[in-house]
C-alpha cells in the first residue's frame, strides 16, 4: 500500500531502458567506477529493471590535495624518498655553514653587504664587547646563492607539508618547534634576495641539525614500513640518543665559536674541544668563554643536557631490560654465515634446557668448540632465574640465544631467522594438566613454522598418539605415550628394556664410573657408551670383507674381530631398515649397516697385536675361571674422539666336534662328553643352509601353540587366531600381527571384578590363569595404552608366554577404547586406584609378576618443583613392603626423583652412589643418574629420558625408526624384534659372551646385543665410602661354598616363579630355607675373616646381637604386614591361599627379587643386597653368569616363508625330532 503511493521521479520517467540517468557519469567507465545492478530508487520494482547506476568510489582521493597527500605522506615508498631528500637537504645546510665558517676571516673587517668593513678587537680586561662581530659575517656570493636556493626549497616543502597536514588548528602547527626552526633558517635567506644589505646577516643555520635528526627518525620509520619490517625499539632509542648527543655537541661548538668572535675568537676545533671537555664533566679550564653571551649559551646547553640525556638514558635502560627479557633478534648476517637451530617450547625449565644442550652439543660435529651451530630458543614466557644463570656461563652465552616470542607470529619467527635455520625442534609441555591442549599448541606451532619456513626440517614431539597424524608432514615425530607404553610393556618380558633404550639414545664416551673401585660400575659405565651408528658397507673396514656373506656370518665375525655388534641394515633400493634380516640375507656393498659400538668407525684406529695369540694360548684356562673382576681382554680404549681397538686373533676354524643343534640351542653337545675338552660350537655359515634352520611360518604351523589342558584344569581351551586388530583407537597406529580372539569379547566380560551372564568370575583366582598377571595402573584408558597391549600380544610371542593383562584404571574407560581391546585374549580392566589396597587385591596382585605404575596426568604439575612424584613414590614404597616379591616398574615425572625409589635413610651404599652421581655430574656426564640402582635395574623410568631420541635424530636420522622397531611399535616385513633369554646353570658350558654369540648365530640366527646381569652384594651397616664398600662386595662366583650350591639354586630359580616368560606361580618350598640360611652364614663368615681380622671378639659379639635384634624387629613388622593383607582379603571374600606370607620367603622368591633388581633383601640378617645392571654390547670374552638375561634381536618368523607347506613340515619334523616339546616355546634356548 505505502509502496504504491510513492511517486516516480521525473528523471526516472524520462529515462529509457538504455539511457544514462541524469547526474551520472559518462558512458565510459573510468578508473574507480563500478557498475551496480540495479540501483533501487523510490519507484516501483518493475521500473528499476534494466537500469544501471554507476557509483564512483574514493572520490575524495581524486582531488589535487589528496593526491599530494598520498604522494608526500600516505604512500610509504614516496614518503620515504621525500624524507630522505629532506634529511639530505638539512645535512647540506649544516655542511654549508661549516664551509662559511672556514672561509670567514674576521680580521679582514666586519660589516653588512656593500658597507664599509671595520675591525673590532676585544679587551680582555674589560667586560664590554662589540655586537657587530656577532651580527655580521662574511659570506661569499656563490655560497650565498647556494644557501638561498636550499632555503627556498626547504621553505616551500615545509609550507606544503603544513598545508597537507592541516587538521583545523593552524596555531598548533605554527608554534611547533620544527616549524619555528624552519622559519628561522629559511626566511632570512629569502629576505636577503629582496634586501641585499642583509646578505651578510648571521643566520643560525647550524640549528638545522635538529631538523635533520627529526627527519632521520621519520625516515627510519618509513623505511621499516616500506619493507614491512618492525624496527627494533632498542635500535631506535640508541639512534635517538646518539643523534641527540651529536646535535648538542654540534650546536654548542657552532654557537660558542660564533659568539666568541666578539671575545676570544675561537676556531671550530677549539670550540669542539671545549664542548667535549665540558659535557664529559672533566673541565680542564684551559679554554673558557670570554663574554657573557657565550657563557649564557654554555649554561643553557648544560641545563638542556641535564634534562634531555637522563630521559633518553632512562628510556634506553628500560628498553635494554625489556630486550634482555625478550632476547632481541638473531642477526641476519650471522644467520647467513653461521648455522643455527631453533628450539620452540611453551615454557623452558632448566632440566629441559640442559638435556637439550648437553645432548645436542655432545656430537663431535656440533660441539661448541667447533663454532658451527647456534641454538636459538623461542619461548613465549619470560626467562626464569635459573635459565638466565645458566645462559650466562661462557660455554653457553656465546652459543645460545634466548628470544621471548611466539612461534605463531611471523615477526618472532623472523627474529629467530627460522627460514635460515638448519632445524626446528618443537617440544610439548608435558607438565600441563591438559595434555591434549598442550598437543594442540604444538600442532599450531608446527603448522606456523611450516607455513613460514617450508624448507626448514621439523622435529616435533607430541604427547597423545591420536594427535600424531596432524604433524605427519614433519621430518621426525616422537610420540611420547606410544614409546612410553611400549617400553613399559617390554619391561615386563625383557627386564630393564627402558634402561637399555635410554642408554642407547644417550650420547656418551663410556667414561662414566671408570674411576670407581667397583668393578660393576666400571663395566656398566664402559658399556653404557655404546651407541647406534651407521656406515655404508663398501666404505667400512668393519664389514667390507663380508660382502657376499650372510648377515649372521658378518654379525658374528665383526663382533669377534672388532667388538662391534651389527644389528641391521638398509638396502640401497629400499628405504626400510631391517633389524636382523636373518641368515638368508646376503650383504651387498651398497647396503647401509647399522651397528652398536663405543664410537663410530671413522673415529677408530686399528692396532694389530702380534702377541695376542700367544697371550690367549697361555691364559686360556686361567681366563675362563677368573672372577668377574677380571678386565676384558677385548678392550676398547676411548679417548678424545678416537678409539683404539685391540684386534684379537680372528681365525675362524670349524669346530672339531659336531654341532650342538640337537635339543635346545644352548644344550651341551653330546659329542664332547669328555670333561677334558672344551665343548665345541658349530661355526656360523657364510651362506644360509635352509635345512639347518627352523621353519618360521607361525601362521601355518600351529602345533607349537596347541595347549593340552591338565587334568586339574576345568577351563576349556580357547583357540586363538593370528591377525591384525580390527579396530585401532587412533589414526596412524602401525598394524601389527597379533594373537586375537576368534570372536570379540563382550564388554561385560572385560570387567575383571564383576561377573556377567557369560561368566561368574569375580576375582583373578577364579579365572585360573596359568601365567602370572601383568597389572597396569593408569589414571585413564588413553589411546596410548593400546601400545602396551600390542607388544605383549604380538604374533611372535608363543601362546604359552602370553600373560594376562589387567588394567587398573582410576576412571572408567570409554566404549571406543573397549572396542579396540576386546579382540585381544586375556585383557581385562578394573576400576580402582593403586593407593587402595582393596583395589590391588581385587585385581589379583598376589598372582601378578609385574606391576606397572604409570604417571598420572593430574599429578604431573605441582606448586613446588619435583613434588609431582611424591604420591607415586610413597605408594610404590608401600606396595614394595606389602608385596616384596612383586616386580614394580614405576614411571616418574622427574628423573632426579629416582633416588627416592626404595629409599632407606641409613643405607650407606645408596649414600655412596649419591656421591658418585654428584661426581659424575661435575665431570660433565650426561648420564649422571645411571648408577642409581633402580634405574640400572630398570625399575624406574621417566619419559623425559627419551627427549634425547628427538635430539639425536638431528645427526642420526635413523634413530627414531630403529627405536620404534626395537619397541615393536613398527613392524617392517623382514625385520626382527627384541626378546630375551635366560642363562641357567646348564648353559654355563658356553662360558663367554663371544661363544654365546656364535652359538646363537649358528643355531637360531639370533643377534645378542647385551646382558642384564644381577649380582649379590653384602654390605656392612656402618657407613663407608665406595672403596670401603668395594672391599666387602661379594659375587656369587667368589665364594667356594656358593659355587658348590650354585647348581641346585640355579635349577630351582630357572623353573620357579622367577623365569622370564610365561611363568606360573610356584608354591613355597620350605626345603630351600636351610640352603639360604647356610649361604648367608657362609657369606657372613667370609666377611668376618676379611674385615674383622684386627677387631676383638667383643665387638663382633655386640654387632651380632644388634643384627639379631634388628632381624627380629623386621620379622615382626613383616608379620604385621602379612596379617594386614590377609585380613583385607578375608574382608573382600578373596581366598588367601594364593598369598605367600612375606615372613616366609623361599629361595625362589629371593632369586626372583634378584632378577627384578631390587636393592634390599630384608630377609637376610646380614644385609645381603642385590643389584642389577645392563651391559650393552659387552666384549666377546665377558664371562656368562648364572641368571644372566641376554637381549636378543630375533629374526622375523614370517620373513622367509617357503612356498611349499610340505617342505615346511618335513623340515620341521627333521629339526624338532630331538627337541623337548616343553622347551620348544621357551625363550631360554
Amino acid at each position: 500500500m505505502a509502496r504504491a503511493k510513492l511517486p516516480r521521479s521525473p528523471s526516472e520517467g524520462k529515462a529509457g531502458p538504455g539511457d544514462t540517468p541524469a547526474g551520472a557519469a559518462a558512458p565510459e567507465e573510468p578508473h574507480g567506477l563500478s557498475p551496480l545492478l540495479p540501483a533501487r530508487g523510490g519507484g516501483s520494482v518493475g521500473s528499476d529493471v534494466g537500469q544501471r547506476v554507476q557509483v564512483e568510489f574514493y572520490v575524495n582521493e581524486n582531488t589535487f590535495k589528496e593526491r599530494l597527500k598520498l604522494f608526500f605522506i600516505k604512500n610509504q615508498r614516496s614518503s620515504l624518498r621525500i624524507r630522505l631528500f629532506n634529511f639530505s637537504l638539512k645535512l647540506l645546510t649544516c655542511l654549508l655553514y661549516i664551509v662559511r665558517v672556514l672561509l670567514d676571516n674576521p680580521d679582514q673587517g666586519i660589516g653588512c653587504w656593500g658597507c664599509t668593513k671595520y675591525n673590532y678587537t676585544f679587551n680582555g680586561s674589560s667586560s664590554e664587547f662589540h655586537w657587530a662581530p656577532i651580527l655580521w659575517v662574511e659570506r661569499k656570493m656563490a655560497l650565498w646563492v647556494i644557501q638561498v636556493i636550499v632555503a627556498t626549497i626547504s621553505f616551500l616543502e615545509t609550507m606544503l607539508l603544513i598545508y597537507l597536514s592541516y587538521k583545523g588548528n593552524i596555531w598548533e602547527q605554527i608554534f611547533h618547534v620544527s616549524f619555528v626552526l624552519e622559519m628561522i633558517n629559511t626566511l632570512p635567506f629569502i629576505i636577503t634576495v629582496f634586501w641585499p644589505p642583509l646578505r651578510n646577516l648571521f643566520i643560525p643555520v647550524f640549528l638545522n641539525c635538529w631538523l635533520a635528526k627529526h627527519a632521520l627518525e621519520n625516515m627510519i620509520n618509513d623505511f621499516h614500513r616500506a619493507i614491512l619490517r618492525t624496527q627494533s625499539a632498542m635500535f631506535n632509542q640508541v639512534l635517538i640518543l646518539f643523534c641527540t648527543l651529536l646535535c648538542l655537541v654540534f650546536t654548542g661548538t657552532c654557537g660558542i665559536q660564533h659568539l666568541e668572535r666578539a671575545g676570544g675568537n675561537l676556531n671550530l676545533l677549539t670550540s669542539f674541544y671545549f664542548c667535549i671537555v665540558t659535557f664529559s664533566t672533566v673541565g680542564f679550564g684551559d679554554v673558557t668563554p670570554k663574554i657573557w653571551p657565550s657563557q649564557l649559551l654554555v649554561v643553557i646547553l648544560i641545563c638542556v643536557t641535564l634534562v634531555v640525556l637522563p630521559l633518553q638514558f632512562e628510556e634506553l635502560v628500560y628498553l635494554w631490560m625489556e630486550r634482555q627479557k625478550s632476547g632481541g633478534n638473531y642477526s641476519r648476517h650471522r644467520a647467513r654465515t653461521e648455522k643455527h637451530v631453533v628450539l620452540c617450547v611453551s615454557s623452558l625449565k632448566i632440566d629441559l634446557l640442559m638435556d637439550f644442550l648437553n645432548e645436542f652439543y655432545a656430537h663431535p660435529r656440533l660441539q661448541p668448540c667447533q663454532q658451527d651451530y647456534y641454538v636459538v630458543i623461542l619461548c613465549p614466557s619470560e626467562m626464569d632465574v635459573q635459565v638466565r644463570r645458566v645462559l650466562q656461563i661462557p660455554l653457553w652465552s656465546q652459543r645460545v640465544i634466548y628470544l621471548q616470542g611466539s612461534a605463531l607470529k611471523d615477526q618472532d619467527l623472523m627474529r629467530a631467522k627460522m627460514d635460515n635455520g638448519e632445524a626446528c625442534f618443537i617440544l610439548s609441555s608435558r607438565n600441563e594438566v591438559d595434555r591434549t591442549a598442550a598437543d594442540h599448541q604444538t600442532i599450531l606451532r608446527a603448522w606456523a613454522v611450516k607455513d613460514f619456513a617450508p624448507n626448514c626440517p621439523l622435529y616435533v614431539q607430541i604427547l597423545k598418539p591420536e594427535n600424531k597424524f596432524h604433524v605427519k608432514f614433519a621430518d621426525h615425530v616422537v610420540c611420547e605415550e606410544e614409546c612410553k607404553y611400549a617400553m613399559l610393556a617390554l619391561n615386563c618380558i625383557c627386564p630393564a628394556t627402558s634402561t637399555l633404550i635410554t642408554l642407547l639414545v644417550h650420547t656418551s664416551r663410556g667414561q662414566e664410573g671408570q674411576e670407581s673401585p667397583e668393578q660393576w660400575q666400571r663395566m656398566y659405565g664402559r658399556c653404557s657408551g655404546n651407541e647406534v651408528y651407521h656406515i655404508r658397507m663398501g666404505d667400512s673396514k668393519f664389514f667390507r670383507e663380508y660382502e657376499g656373506k650372510s648377515f649372521t656370518y658378518a654379525a658374528f665375525h665383526a663382533h669377534k674381530k672388532y667388538g662391534v655388534c651389527l644389528i641391521g641394515l638398509k638396502r640401497e633400493e629400499n628405504k626400510s631398515i631391517l633389524l636382523n634380516p636373518g641368515p638368508r640375507h646376503i650383504l651387498a656393498a651398497s647396503d647401509t649397516c647399522f651397528y652398536i659400538n663405543i664410537t663410530k668407525e671413522e673415529n677408530s684406529a686399528f692396532i694389530f697385536k702380534q702377541e695376542e695369540k700367544q697371550k690367549r694360548r697361555g691364559l686360556a684356562g686361567q681366563a675362563l675361571y677368573e672372577g668377574p673382576s677380571r678386565l676384558p681382554v677385548h678392550s676398547i680404549i676411548a679417548s678424545m674422539g678416537t678409539v683404539a681397538m685391540d684386534l684379537q686373533n680372528t681365525d675362524c676354524r670349524p669346530s672339531q666336534g659336531g654341532s650342538g643343534g640337537g635339543g635346545s640351542k644352548l644344550t651341551l653337545p653330546t659329542e664332547n662328553g669328555s670333561s677334558s675338552r672344551r665343548p665345541s660350537i658349530a661355526p656360523v655359515l657364510e651362506l644360509a643352509d635352509s635345512s639347518a634352520l627352523l621353519p618360521c611360518d607361525l601362521l601355518s604351523d600351529q602345533s607349537e601353540d596347541e595347549v593340552t589342558p591338565s587334568d586339574d584344569e576345568g577351563l576349556s581351551v580357547v583357540e586363538y587366531v593370528k591377525g591384525y586388530p580390527p579396530n585401532s583407537p587412533y589414526i596412524g597406529s602401525s598394524p601389527t600381527l597379533c594373537h586375537l580372539l576368534p570372536v570379540k569379547a563382550p564388554f561385560c566380560c572385560l570387567r575383571l571384578d564383576k561377573g556377567c551372564k557369560h561368566n561368574s568370575y569375580e576375582d583373578a583366582k577364579a579365572y585360573g590363569f596359568k601365567n602370572k598377571l601383568i597389572i597396569v595402573s593408569a589414571e585413564t584408558a588413553g589411546n596410548g595404552l593400546y601400545n602396551f597391549i600390542v607388544p605383549l600380544r604380538a604374533y611372535y610371542r608363543s601362546r604359552r608366554e602370553l600373560n594376562p593383562i589387567v588394567l587398573l584404571l582410576d576412571n572408567k574407560p570409554d566404549h571406543h577404547f573397549l572396542e579396540a581391546i576386546c579382540c585381544f585374549p586375556m585383557v581385562y580392566y578394573m576400576e580402582g586406584s593403586v593407593d587402595n589396597l582393596d583395589s590391588l587385591l581385587q585385581c589379583g596382585i598376589i598372582y601378578a609378576d609385574n606391576l606397572v605404575v604409570v604417571d598420572k596426568e593430574s599429578t604431573m604439575s605441582a606448586e613446588e618443583d619435583y613434588m609431582a612424584d611424591a604420591k607415586t613414590i610413597v605408594n610404590v614404597q608401600t606396595m614394595f613392603r606389602l608385596f616384596p616379591s612383586l616386580s614394580i616398574t614405576t614411571e616418574l615425572t622427574h628423573p632426579s626423583n629416582m633416588r627416592f625409589m626404595q629409599f632407606r635413610a641409613k643405607d650407606s651404599y645408596s649414600l655412596a652412589l649419591s656421591k658418585l652421581e654428584k661426581q659424575e655430574r661435575e665431570n660433565g656426564s650426561n648420564l649422571a643418574f645411571m648408577f642409581r640402582l633402580p634405574f640400572a635395574a630398570g625399575r624406574v623410568f621417566s619419559i623425559s629420558m627419551l627427549d634425547t631420541l628427538l635430539y639425536q635424530s638431528f645427526v642420526k636420522d635413523y634413530m627414531i625408526t630403529i627405536t620404534r622397531l626395537l619397541l615393536g611399535l613398527d613392524t617392517t616385513p623382514g625385520s626382527g624384534y627384541l626378546c630375551a633369554m635366560k642363562i641357567t646353570e646348564d648353559d654355563l658350558w658356553i662360558r663367554t659372551y663371544g661363544r654365546l654369540f656364535q652359538k646363537l648365530c649358528s643355531s637360531s640366527a639370533e643377534i645378542p646385543i647385551g646382558i642384564y646381569r644381577t649380582e649379590c652384594h653384602v654390605f656392612s651397616s656402618e657407613p663407608h665410602d665406595l672403596r670401603a664398600q668395594s672391599q666387602i662386595s661379594v659375587n656369587m662366583e667368589d665364594c667356594e661354598d656358593t659355587r658348590e650350591a650354585k647348581g641346585p639354586w640355579g635349577t630351582r630359580a630357572a623353573s620357579g616363579s622367577g623365569s622370564t616368560h610365561g611363568r606360573h606361580g610356584g608354591s613355597a618350598d620350605p626345603v630351600e630355607h636351610p640352603l639360604l640360611r647356610r649361604k648367608s652364614l657362609q657369606w657372613a663368615r667370609k666377611l668376618s675373616r676379611k674385615s674383622n681380622k684386627q677387631a676383638g671378639k667383643a665387638p663382633m659379639a655386640t654387632d651380632w646381637i644388634t643384627q639379631q635384634r634388628l632381624s627380629l624387629y623386621r620379622r615382626s613388622e613383616r608379620q604385621e604386614l602379612s596379617e594386614l593383607v590377609k585380613n583385607r582379603m578375608k574382608h573382600l571374600g578373596l581366598p588367601t591361599t594364593g598369598y605367600e606370607d612375606v615372613a616366609n620367603l623361599t629361595a625362589s622368591d629371593v632369586m626372583n627379587r634378584v632378577n627384578l633388581g631390587y636393592l634390599q633383601d630384608e630377609m637376610n640378617d646380614h644385609h645381603q643386597n642385590t643389584l642389577s645392571y645392563v651391559l650393552i654390547n659387552p666384549p666377546p670374552d665377558t664371562r656368562l653368569e648364572p641368571n644372566d638375561i641376554v637381549y636378543l634381536i630375533r629374526s622375523d618368523p614370517l620373513a622367509h616363508v617357503t612356498s611349499s607347506s610340505q617342505s615346511r613340515k618335513s623340515s620341521c619334523s627333521n629339526k624338532l625330532s630331538s627337541c623337548n616339546p616343553e622347551t620348544r616355546d621357551e625363550t631360554q634356548l
